[in-house]
């Protein structure tokens, strides 16, 4: 007995609303289940991409008359693309499909296919769809996304100083999918406008303005345009120099104020502060340059300064927003001195010091070294050495001390014709059993001198060696091996004349032993008013 059911859409009798429902989710999750597709797949034009599906049920029951491909562009449009039948193979209806499609497997329970050389027009939903029997049509739908990297790019707008706001930067992202953001990184203070336009096959066109009021100050300043979108691994940057121009400013430096006459290649420059770069012109106040100068355009160069540039020095600069002066006056002085000799002059002063430092060197030398010899000299105890002429007083008693006489052969009373090469007289005692005055003639070096004869006196060297001497008394007579300061010393006495008095005496004892010491004079001997010479070291009772 066959049934009759109301129309198509009524509910089965005996089933409420709510478990028609319930029915109708049941057998679509069935068919569901039956028809295995992906989801969503994204793929980017000219590439390849393949869309799977297959029939997962398990039962024999079931029995599989074909397959096939239906892709919807839009909703309520079906193409059908790819036809697979298990006796008269594959059909490809469409033919903007037809050299693109193939199916990748010749098996109706797996009837995946891949489309090449994709295009943003091929986006929308592909049906995979079996029909069977006795169940009817099972299907699974997969959606392809069509995915575009937009086409960045980013400018500065070339603007002119003012007062008002003005587009500065432009940043746009053209046709990609999906839509891009724009963002700006800047520093000057301004503000962004962002706008969209809708492009073929679900492109979208962002772009963005950057607005400041521009000044000078803002010429050269940095904007960044940033692009986010879901194609870029990373966001996008651009970094935008402002261009904003202006009229320019002007000024002159390099004067020092020291413009002398014969100065080489003094320089001035003039410095303009403009957007584009101005022009540049040297004029003087009488009109022309003088004839000694040269400009190479912003560098005015003097190549010896005179009179003629003794003058007011005018730069103007000039570009398509306005022109702008400036003037200098110089004044050319007289030179005091050359330049070039100033290197001379301080070569002489630092010579004149070392000189200074050198004479004061050796004076300081000179004092220590003739404290010393003073130093030398030890006074007597208590006694005093007499000397004089001929008529000097006889018959003192003398002891055993030792008097050294110096005196000429034919003194007058006061000395005065005295010979300064006289002999040396010594008064021995205790050394000599006569304890007579004797006579030893004074020995120099270099000079050929009277010899006495063999009853000369004693000499200093033998009172010396007079063991009546003590060792205190034989250290005042400095012992020396060098002879050759004392040479220098008696040549420059013998020929300094008769009248010069002759340097102190004093032993030495040479390398050969007591026989070859020589009397030498030091300056231990004392001058006196008669014209003799009294050493400072004898001593007389």
């Amino acid at each position: 007995m066959v049934r009759d059911y109301p129309a198509r859409g009524a509910a089965p009798p005996g089933l409420s609303g709510w478990k028609l429902a319930v029915v109708l989710l049941v057998v679509q999750g069935v068919g569901a289940q039956k028809v295995r597709v992906e989801e969503e797949l994204e793929a980017y034009p000219t590439e390849s991409i393949d869309l799977r599906c297959m029939f997962i049920d398990g039962g024999s029951s079931t029995k599989l008359t074909q397959v096939s491909w239906i892709w919807e562009p839009v909703d309520g449009q079906r193409d059908n693309i790819a036809v697979f039948h298990p006796m008269y193979g594959q059909s490809f209806p469409n033919p903007a499909f037809k050299e693109r499609v193939v199916f990748l497997h010749n098996d109706l329970r797996n009837p995946s296919i891949k489309i090449k050389d994709l295009r943003m027009s091929d986006a929308g939903r592909y049906t995979c769809e079996y029909a069977t029997y006795p169940t009817g049509n099972e299907q699974g739908t997969t959606t392809l996304v069509m995915l575009a990297k937009p086409k960045n790019s980013a400018k500065a707008e070339t603007v002119r100083a003012g007062s008002r706001s003005v587009v500065v930067a432009r940043c746009e992202a053209l046709d990609g999918k999906p839509a891009a953001t724009i963002k700006w990184l800047a520093s000057v203070g301004g503000n962004h406008s962002t706008s969209t336009t809708n492009g073929p096959y679900g492109t979208v066109t962002v772009r963005s303005e950057y607005r400041l009021v521009p000044t000078a100050a803002d010429n050269g300043r940095e904007v960044t345009c940033m692009v986010e979108q879901k194609t870029q691994e990373r966001p996008w940057t651009q970094i935008l120099k402002l261009s904003v121009e202006y009229p320019p400013t002007v000024s002159i430096e390099g004067y020092d104020n020291n413009w002398y006459v014969g100065r080489a290649d003094a320089v001035l420059f003039c410095l303009a502060n403009a957007n584009p770069a101005p022009n540049v012109t040297w004029t003087s106040a009488s009109g022309s340059l003088p004839n000694n100068v040269e400009v190479d355009d912003n560098k005015l160069t003097v190549r010896k300064v005179d009179d003629a540039v003794n003058t007011t020095f005018i730069c103007e600069v000039r570009n398509k927003h306005g022109a702008s002066r400036h003037q200098l006056t110089t004044f050319v002085i007289e030179a005091l001195e050359d330049p070039s000799s100033a290197g001379v002059v301080a070569g002489a002063v630092i010579g004149s010091l070392l000189a200074l430092l050198l004479v004061a060197t050796l004076v300081a030398v000179l004092l220590t070294r003739g404290r010393r010899q003073q130093g030398r000299g030890f006074p007597s105890s208590g006694d005093s050495l007499a000397t004089g002429s001929s008529g000097g007083s006889n018959g003192a008693d003398y002891g055993n001390k030792a008097r050294l006489l110096f005196g000429g052969g034919g003194g007058g009373k006061n000395g005065s014709g005295a010979n300064n090469n006289g002999p040396v007289y010594t008064y021995r005692e205790g050394c000599d059993a006569t304890g007579t005055l004797t006579e030893k003639p004074n020995n120099f070096h270099h000079h050929h001198l009277h010899h006495a004869s063999a009853g000369d006196p004693p000499t200093a060297h033998d009172i010396l060696l007079c063991s009546d001497v003590g060792e205190a008394e034989r250290r005042k007579f400095q012992l020396d091996d060098s002879m050759e300061e004392e040479e220098e010393q008696y040549d420059r006495f013998v020929g300094g004349g008769g009248n010069m008095l002759p340097p102190a005496y004093h032993p030495h004892r040479a390398h050969g032993g007591e026989a070859q010491m020589d009397v030498y004079l030091d300056d231990d001997m004392e001058s006196q008013r008669d014209g003799s010479v009294i050493s400072r070291t004898a001593i007389y009772v």
